[in-house]
């Protein structure tokens, strides 16, 4: 891997983005990190993944210099077309994915976070999508999800003024789980990791599967849903050992199996 590293504790897989010097995501970088992910969905070691970049950024945007090797509209259609489908894998990974943000996360940078499962910023990070200041406008679906997490009035206005919000003020509108200072960042990603890979990964890719169904689907089919995944997951031995661990009043120990 080139522009990404990955170190495995604990069943959580922190994947540190390095991509000098403000982790733009070029075309070779979502391309990367499409495999990476393909490689962890398959990895039984691998229960959680948390997503950071190394340096003084998340990620600042797109790679604006390959722009300008952009001749076409079908090109350009092209380019944003290989983005979104990077940010459907992660949004439709069968394993949570946290971001963890701090620095700045804008543009490219907020899409990329904004597809994640989960995301932890310091307080004082920066995430906006400020393309219009470039004549542009978002393509890795910023457009659409971040209307899902602030509201059409608050998008509109971040898009139409470039301005980002702080990380306090993303956990205030909605598009954050969590603020804490910047030198505690990591640290309570961790813990939180830590706690989701605990759980059983049957259940957790159930309950993935059916927060994406309460997007896409109506309510009563995403309820008919649940009931059919809640059959499946009840009859595993995940099931049967959290049962028992309750009654024997023990911590379970699930094998995702």
């Amino acid at each position: 891997m080139e522009f990404f590293k990955t170190n495995t504790e604990g069943f959580v897989a922190t994947v540190s983005l390095l991509h000098p010097p403000a982790n733009a995501l070029s075309s070779a970088v979502l391309k990367e990190l499409s495999m990476l992910l393909e490689q962890l969905e398959t990895d039984d070691k691998v229960r959680v993944i948390l997503l950071h970049g190394e340096g003084r950024f998340f990620s600042a945007g797109a790679d604006i210099k390959e722009f300008t090797a952009v001749s076409s509209r079908e090109q350009a259609a092209e380019l944003a077309r290989a983005g979104q489908q990077v940010m459907e894998q992660i949004e439709q990974f069968p394993k949570p994915i946290i971001a963890a943000i701090h620095g700045a996360a804008l543009g490219g940078g907020l899409e990329l976070a904004m597809s994640c499962h989960i995301r932890i910023v310091a307080e004082n990070a920066k995430l906006g999508l400020p393309e219009l200041q470039l004549g542009i406008i978002p393509g890795f679906a910023g457009t659409q999800r971040l209307p899902r997490y602030v509201g059409s009035g608050k998008a509109a206005e971040m898009m139409w003024t470039s301005e980002p919000i702080t990380g306090t003020e993303a956990v205030q509108w909605g598009l954050a789980n969590r603020a804490v200072p910047e030198e505690q960042l990591l640290e309570e990603a961790k813990t939180l990791a830590n706690k989701i890979a605990q759980k059983s990964p049957i259940s957790i890719r159930a309950t993935l599967q059916l927060l994406n169904a309460a997007k896409e689907k109506s309510f009563h089919e995403a309820v008919r849903y649940e009931a059919e995944l809640f059959g499946n997951v009840f009859t595993s031995e995940d099931a049967k050992e959290g049962v028992q661990a309750f009654i024997e009043k023990r911590s379970p120990q699930f094998q995702g199996k």
